[in-house]
């Protein structure tokens, strides 16, 4: 794990998409193609932004996978994670294959069956995450299980994971916001070549702190990133303000 941090979040985003440019463009010069997983949340607006606006990227040679989306929430609604790709990736770079989550598919197991089976056909050359305020990997809120093999599995979300949502404005209240959420496991995440994850804000600086400079737990479940060889974590200074610093960006 390597950390980086900017002062500002356009430095930070710039930056990560540098690197998950980088990654994309060094798996299709490998072996012709690139197979990334995408993010989503308020974390990701500006790194997608400078990432979908890098030139030199083949996107019609990559397939794409998402980390989570909510069960039972309709793609019209303006919390569901397959429309916030869309509008701010999808439609615009057109990735060659899409695979997305359907949330709202009538039998969540199958759904997570039908991604298992197609993602078992992949290696992840390179996975986009964030940090949740509570320290959340994907959905995998604290205890995440870190055993658990499947690569999409249902998960229970947090009352602190359900506030995070309602404050980043996608809800109108608590009650909205999903309980349950099919979410890519730790250690599918784990599996990528490269990790590039991007976290900006101060409402994440204790979550950053713990999982980041603490020790490796289910408490902590962004702290697995610790253990990952080519995980790139970029900060801001806000999101760096309560670690201690030798080596800043």
């Amino acid at each position: 794990m390597q950390i980086f941090v900017f002062p500002t979040k356009r430095e930070m985003a710039k930056a990560s998409a540098a690197k998950a440019a980088e990654a994309l463009r060094e798996a299709i010069a490998r072996k012709g193609h690139a197979t990334f997983v995408a993010a989503t949340g308020a974390s990701q607006f500006e790194f997608l932004e400078e990432l979908t606006a890098i030139p030199d990227i083949d996107w019609s040679k990559t397939t794409m996978f998402h980390l989570d989306e909510y069960i039972g929430l309709p793609e019209t609604h303006p919390a569901s994670f397959r429309r916030y790709l869309k509008e701010r990736l999808i439609d615009l770079v057109h990735p060659g294959t899409v695979y997305l989550i359907q949330g709202d598919a009538p039998d969540p197991v199958a759904e997570c069956q039908r991604l298992n089976r197609i993602i078992a056909n992949y290696e992840i050359d390179v996975a986009f995450v964030g940090i949740g305020e509570n320290g959340h990997l994907a959905f995998n809120d604290p205890p995440a299980d870190f055993e658990v093999e499947d690569p999409y599995i249902i998960v229970e979300l947090d009352e602190a994971c359900r506030r995070q949502q309602l404050g980043e404005g996608w809800f109108a209240s608590l009650d909205e916001v999903p309980r349950r959420a099919i979410s890519m496991s730790v250690k599918q995440i784990m599996k990528s070549r490269t990790i590039v994850c991007t976290v900006p804000d101060r409402r994440k600086a204790q979550a950053v702190r713990d999982c980041l400079t603490g020790e490796v737990t289910p408490l902590h479940p962004a702290s697995i990133l610790q253990r990952h060889d080519r995980a790139y974590i970029f900060l801001d200074a806000e999101a760096a303000s309560l670690l201690e610093r030798e080596n800043d960006t």
